[in-house]
């Protein structure tokens, strides 16, 4: 141990450690916290499993740096080192932070993917991190820059005061072959630290390191694409790229209007929730109305929802908006169609244009205009959220625009954002007490908000003269997640409060005793469904979705990818629920009617057979739907 005690010199040791110990304690704290609120540490030794990946990395970390310290011990080479040490050590810290902050408000561990995601797309996504950053964090982190950067640098002149006597100079005499030896054992550490046990129901990747992770994730993505069946052979997908519509002696050449309830979930509105009071009129409509008892979204994300929404198809099952590139559809959407019939088309948005380009995506479904939020006049309407206002927002543009446009039928689209995180109080119609949860309830007030957008819409349109001849599509493009299953949001909560949405279509004249379609339902048969109700017959093509006045079809299986890359999908055949985790966390099985809130896991009681069975069917579905995308079959503009 003395000679161990040697390989530095005391203020090299001091400089070191004054940076190490801070570090290590607070990323094993950081740790502690989240195992305690995500698992209140049932046992001593799943929580020792939980943090073995952070105590052996960071011990790793110190041991390493120490090893290259009594390598490098003068000169030019030993400041590049130290400035190093300095930087790397400050973005470990930050990258701790980050992960910590994440999970709290997310549920889900921070990985390569979201980094490089965040990265690629900053503009879009700082106002995201603006939301979430407090001022108690940023003095918080601003006290850690000063610290790593000056703090070693202070402790070491302080403690040479007394630690050394004065005019001493301390020379280890070792040979280099000792702090290799050293280094060595520190890789060999970090090492042990990438492989977990996916065993618990937290997963592999809340077990690991936020730093290890982030790295390990990057080569999982690798290894997980190698195991994914190769698919060749989509001709059963093929991409409706040719379609047209076909006028035939039922055509009725209706106004449709597409009412987006950003991030509501079926079981926060009161048609699918008799119990909760958030949406009278909403319910009200449902009564006389199409409705979806069984309706689902594919990917729980908006940029992906509003693709199966518009054009009839699997949105790409990937993080990248590639929606909004260049021949990023494959298909001739709602606009388009309509549009060979004499139909206009316009999309309002309550939220900001520049977020995951959203111009680029409506222009690629073929809308004629766009009038996103800084087309919109901001006067009077409160922001609901870090990147949009208050839908209402929409009301007064939307009737200037029909007022010049409604000698011709149209495809008006609102696309709202006011339930969107991170649910700002809004007080215009009240502010109502629907749950002691702070958050949920936010959000609750927003779901209550949204009834008051839809009843406002269509009171414009009988204001108009144009509500018989009008069909109104209300629905949910996700859910959102409150903590149900330990996820926040909706990008990867693939549970039913994330997928299960609600889909209501209004027919003035039409359903006048109401209609239920209890079969499994989801947003790809909005669009064979309005040109069943406009009479419409589609040729050159099929889409993949079916509509809901067709006969129901018992034997249907839907599919669901969460919107990260490589996190999760799942199906639904009948009441059977099945969900796979990539091998991050074990695979999980529910029956839906006697679960609805899938608290009792059935997987462990199922056969092997069976869940192998529905594992490879989710992976060739997902294998599919990626190919018929990588064909890059061009978007049909003409």
């Amino acid at each position: 141990m003395k000679q161990l005690g040697e390989i530095l010199r005391r203020r090299d040791w001091a400089y070191l450690l004054s940076l190490l110990v801070p570090l290590v304690c607070y990323d094993l704290i950081l740790k502690v916290i989240l195992i305690h609120d995500q698992t209140g540490f049932k046992s001593a030794r799943g929580a020792f499993g939980l943090v073995r990946s952070d105590v052996l990395f960071n011990v790793g970390y110190a041991v390493f740096w120490i090893g290259l310290f009594a390598l490098v011990r003068t000169g030019l080479p030993r400041r590049v080192v130290a400035i190093l040490f300095h930087v790397v050590t400050l973005l470990v810290a930050v990258t701790a932070t980050s992960a910590f902050v994440y999970f709290q408000k997310t549920g889900s561990t921070l990985d390569y993917g979201v980094i490089s995601y965040g990265l690629a797309k900053w503009e879009e996504v700082q106002d995201i991190v603006a939301s979430v950053v407090t001022p108690a964090l940023l003095i918080g982190l601003a006290l850690v820059l000063l610290y790593v950067t000056l703090g070693p640098w202070l402790i070491t002149r302080f403690t040479a005061r007394w630690w050394s006597p004065r005019g001493h100079t301390e020379t280890p005499n070792i040979s280099a072959l000792a702090p290799l030896g050293i280094i060595l054992i520190a890789v060999s550490l970090v090492g042990f630290s990438v492989p977990v046990s996916p065993g618990g129901e937290e997963g592999k990747a809340f077990a690991r390191d936020a730093v290890v992770n982030v790295l390990a994730s990057r080569v999982d993505y690798d290894q997980m694409r190698s195991k994914i069946p190769s698919t060749t052979n989509v001709s059963a997908l093929q991409p409706p790229t040719n379609t047209r519509l076909v006028p035939t002696r039922h055509t009725q050449k209706k106004n449709i209007v597409l009412i987006h309830l950003e991030s509501t979930r079926a079981r926060s509105v009161t048609p699918y929730n008799p119990k909760i009071k958030t949406t009278p009129y909403l319910d009200k409509l449902a009564r006389h109305s199409l409705i979806a008892e069984n309706a689902y979204t594919e990917v729980p994300h908006t940029s992906k929802a509003i693709v199966s929404v518009n054009c009839g198809i699997y949105p790409h099952l990937t993080s990248k908006i590639t929606e909004a590139q260049p021949g990023g559809i494959p298909a001739r959407c709602l606009p388009k169609l309509l549009e060979k019939q004499g139909y206009n088309s316009v999309v309002f948005q309550s939220a900001t244009g520049k977020f995951e380009d959203r111009a680029g995506t409506v222009k690629n479904f073929g809308y004629q205009q766009f009038f996103p939020l800084e087309k919109l006049p901001k006067k009077g309407f409160q922001k609901v959220n870090y990147f949009g206002r208050e839908d209402n927002i929409m009301l007064k543009p939307s009737e200037q625009w029909i007022e010049k446009h409604k000698n011709k039928p149209f495809l008006m689209y609102y696309l709202g954002v006011t339930g969107h995180d991170n649910y700002l109080p809004i007080h215009r119609y009240g502010f109502k007490h629907y749950t002691d949860d702070k958050m949920l309830n936010r959000y609750l007030n927003d779901v209550n908000y949204s009834d008051h957008f839809v009843h406002n819409v269509i009171e414009m349109y009988k204001k108009l003269g144009l509500y018989k001849n009008t069909i109104f599509v209300i629905y949910g493009d996700h859910g959102e997640g409150f903590g149900e299953h330990g996820l926040y949001q909706h990008d990867d909560t693939i549970y039913q409060e994330g997928i299960k949405i609600p889909l209501i279509i209004h027919d003035p004249g039409r359903f006048q005793n109401g209609k239920r379609v209890t079969t499994l339902t989801n947003e790809m048969d909005i669009l064979p469904t309005l040109m069943n109700l406009l009479g419409y017959k589609v040729v050159g093509g099929k889409y993949p979705g079916r509509s809901m006045l067709a006969p129901p079809d018992k034997n249907r299986t839907l599919y669901f990818s969460c919107w990260d890359d490589y996190n999760c999908l799942a199906s639904l055949k009948g009441d059977k629920k099945y969900i796979y985790f990539f091998g991050n966390k074990p695979q999980e099985f529910y029956n839906i009617a006697k679960d609805p809130y899938e608290r009792h896991d059935l997987a462990p009681e199922e056969s092997k057979e069976t869940l192998k069975k529905r594992r490879l069917d989710v992976l060739s579905w997902y294998s599919k739907i990626n190919t018929l995308y990588k064909k890059k079959t061009p978007y049909y503009s003409k």
